[in-house]
């Protein structure tokens, strides 16, 4: 059997080759960009036209008063006698006129007269001209019906205090001022299409075609942003593009480096968890020996003990914490109205329970509430009063804790205050750091961490304000 193939549907690679014209007028940068030009161009066009042709019209009219002039001189010629009738024409069609009068020395005359006018007349006087009117009347020219005449009144040029009154037809004017226009069109036609051809060159290497290089580069990266070789490299340029270009590269730089360091402390958490079961259990053991070691009534072994209790203690709470901050980001905050000043106590009644007591001021005002979640407000605060109260130790007399807050704009700024012996300069380039930013030697480094990254998810932040010798100074501002 012979296989019937089905043609395609005629107009089908047209109404295609149409719609992927739109789209590219339409939906692409060149496309807008050139689309822009052309509008913007023929807006111009129309702009500079009608003062043009209305410069052109009122020419024409000035001219034809001349010629009325040298027409009603050719007529003086004659002296006294009345020209012809053979010569009245012969003068009224060299000045395109139906008839011609003449108002000088205080005296209006008739001088040439060709017969009656079968048509609409308008008058144009042209001694109380002006600019406006004349743009319009022009535009009313190329609407103007067929057959209709125009008598105009004005001063010849070379006669200023003469003043001629001649009627000519309108279809010269209409005829001319048509050819001209179409000539002016085709030559503004012509200086559009070439202008708008170097700007839009000039506009697409300058500008397009580097924005489809990093547009391109964005998507390269964003298939395989692990690859070096789908970094950008910048061409050089000093203007803005060219600083777009290097901080994308060093954007993507950076985000390499952090996918890399983010797949290595998931390697790492992995690995913890897989032994986190076996190393306290380990420790657990550890610890009971280390207990009963404790409990001896030999004074060096029982001192022995309590060290390891405690480093066993130590190794325990770096287990868990370090565990914790390994796990999946930060559920999302459950805001609700919360009591800033009896969140703050509770946070600071738990610091103090596990790391000592401290002269406790709360200077916060009673009614001033917050919209935030309790639970990761609590560890924010938790987290810098244990600092703080770690800083404080060993100074031999209490230290003080001090805490205030104030209202700024939609959100609360809340300072904690503590009279330690500060943070040392080492610690402060990393301080919000995970395992980098604490000053103790048992210290994780995972508190200042993990209370920006709640204190971010809030719309606020963590910040060192002040430290020195007579203590430090952190602020949290919290969004709502």
């Amino acid at each position: 059997m012979t296989e019937l193939k089905s043609s395609p549907r005629p107009g089908t690679g047209a109404a295609a080759a149409l719609r992927a014209a739109r789209r590219a007028l339409l939906e692409s940068l060149p496309g807008r960009l050139l689309l822009f030009i052309i509008v913007f161009a023929m807006i111009a066009q129309l702009i500079i036209f009608l003062p043009l042709a209305t410069a052109f019209r009122n020419n024409w009219i000035a001219e034809r008063a001349q010629a009325a002039h040298i027409a009603a001189l050719s007529a003086d010629v004659a002296g006294g006698a009345a020209p012809s009738d053979a010569v009245v024409r012969q003068l009224l069609t060299g000045a395109d006129a139906v008839a011609v009068a003449r108002f000088t020395e205080g005296r209006n005359e008739l001088v040439l007269y060709g017969g009656p006018v079968d048509g609409p007349l308008v008058t144009l006087d042209r001694r109380s001209a002006n600019w406006a009117g004349d743009v319009a009347e022009t535009a009313g020219t190329f609407f103007a019906p067929s057959g209709r005449y125009l008598r105009i009144i004005a001063e010849p040029r070379s006669a200023p205090g003469d003043v001629m009154d001649v009627i000519v037809p309108e279809a010269p004017l209409k005829r001319e001022l048509a050819a001209y226009s179409a000539g002016l069109f085709w030559l503004s036609a012509f200086i559009a299409v070439v202008t708008g051809a170097l700007i839009y060159v000039t506009l697409f290497y300058l500008f397009v075609r580097p924005m489809r290089k990093l547009t391109r580069a964005m998507a390269r990266f964003q298939k395989d942003p692990e690859n070096p070789a789908r970094t950008i490299r910048p061409s050089g340029r000093s203007d803005e593009i060219g600083t777009a270009e290097i901080a994308l590269a060093e954007l993507q730089t950076d985000v390499r480096q952090a996918l890399k360091q983010r797949e290595r402390l998931a390697s790492l958490g992995a690995a913890v968890a897989k032994i986190n079961h076996d190393l306290r259990n380990v420790l657990a053991s550890a610890q009971l020996v280390s207990d009963r070691l404790a409990a001896s009534d030999e004074p060096a072994t029982r001192k022995m003990g309590e060290r390891l209790v405690r480093a066993i203690g130590r190794g325990i709470r770096l287990c868990e914490e370090t565990l914790r901050f390994g796990r999946s980001e930060e559920r999302p905050p459950e805001k609700r109205a919360l009591s800033l000043r009896l969140s703050l106590e509770e946070a600071a009644a738990d610091a103090m329970a596990a790391e000592g007591s401290a002269v406790w001021v709360n200077e916060v005002e009673a009614d001033l509430t917050v919209q935030a979640d309790p639970d990761q407000v609590h560890r924010i605060f938790l987290n810098l009063f244990r600092n703080a109260l770690q800083a404080m130790d060993g100074l031999g007399e209490p230290g003080r804790l001090t805490v205030g807050a104030r209202r700024e704009g939609e959100a609360v700024r809340i300072e904690v205050a503590d009279t330690g012996t500060g943070v040392p300069d080492k610690v402060r380039e990393h301080l919000f750091e995970p395992f980098s930013g604490s000053a103790r030697r048992d210290g994780t480094g995972l508190g200042l961490a993990t209370a920006r990254e709640l204190a971010r998810a809030h719309g606020g932040d963590v910040e060192l304000v002040s430290t020195g010798p007579g203590g430090t100074v952190f602020a949290v501002r919290l969004e709502g």
